[in-house]
């Protein structure tokens, strides 16, 4: 036990500190150490490691920090632009309502001119169709006056045709007694096939008597003679030979590709052939017979069926 300098020893009266007794160091261990010295490296290596994320914290956030301002000055311009484009808008706007309103103008001042140039238009038609009217109606006027004078002359000569169609009726019905009296001395002969004829004709004015009467087809020829056929109706002949002395002739018919001959026939005999097709005989008569030629006429039935 120690006793501190400046103490009066006694126990009594002002005492000084309180006495205590020193502290007995006791030896520490060896790992103790160790961990210590762990200790401290894990927090230097923490601290660095703190240190470095800081770092890249730091630099990261500058990186957005510089993204933020690219991105903002980028909103800028677009605000910019945006503006810009409205204005233009703007101004493109009035500019277009300023034209529309020219227009308008123009439309409005057009409108009254083609108005006016109408009424006035319609005007001068009405008075050129005033005008063609009363022309017209004098001309009517005029018509009627030579339409009058031409129905008083259309009268007379109604009259004067009157007088002709009686006439007429009367040739006409002359006409008619003397084909009924042709007609009358027509005679029906048979036939060198032996089948009794029509009404044979045995020059022109009977010949036009049957034409009249329509019983027939009636076809004229005038033919002489040659090496060739020559066409009648719907045949082909050849005359080989006539005798201008007995009025006789020969000649070859050629109908359906087929040829007869018919030889040594007289005037007005009925030369009597069939066709196809056809009930009753063509036949060819013979009116006149003259040197290498004879006239006369083809006569075929209306209906071939019958």
């Amino acid at each position: 036990m120690s006793i501190s300098p400046g103490s009066s020893g006694n126990f009594g009266g002002d005492a000084g500190p309180a006495w205590r007794p020193e502290p007995i160091s006791e030896p520490r261990p060896k790992w103790f150490s160790l961990f210590v010295i762990i200790a401290v490296a894990a927090l230097a290596g923490a601290n660095i490691y703190l240190f470095t994320q800081l770092a890249s914290a730091r630099q990261s956030l500058a990186q957005a920090n510089q993204k933020i301002q690219a991105h903002d000055e980028q909103i800028a311009k677009l605000e910019g632009s945006v503006s810009r484009t409205y204005k233009e808008a703007e101004q493109g706007l009035m500019a277009l309502k300023g034209e529309v309103s020219s227009t308008r103008g123009q439309i409005s001042q057009a409108t009254k001119q083609v108005q006016t140039e109408v009424l006035s238009k319609t005007q001068q038609i009405a008075e050129r169709l005033a005008a063609e009217q009363k022309a017209e109606v004098a001309k009517v006027g005029g018509e009627v006056e030579q339409l009058k004078t031409v129905a008083s002359t259309t009268e007379s000569k109604v009259g004067a045709l009157s007088g002709e169609v009686s006439g007429v009726k009367t040739d006409v019905s002359s006409t008619k007694a003397e084909l009924q009296r042709t007609i009358a001395e027509l005679k029906s002969v048979r036939g060198d096939l032996g089948v009794q004829s029509g009404l044979v004709a045995t020059n022109a004015q009977e010949l036009a008597a049957l034409k009249r009467l329509g019983e027939r087809n009636y076809f004229e020829f005038n033919i002489q003679k040659s090496k060739q056929p020559q066409r009648i109706g719907t045949i082909s002949v050849k005359l080989r030979s006539t005798d201008t002395k007995r009025n006789r002739y020969t000649l070859d018919v050629i109908a359906d590709d087929k040829l007869t001959e018919k030889k040594d026939r007289t005037i007005n005999e009925p030369v009597q052939f069939y066709v196809a097709k056809a009930k009753i005989p063509y036949e060819i008569v013979v009116n006149q017979v003259q040197k290498d030629r004879i006239v006369g006429y083809l006569a075929t039935p209306k209906d071939q069926g019958r």
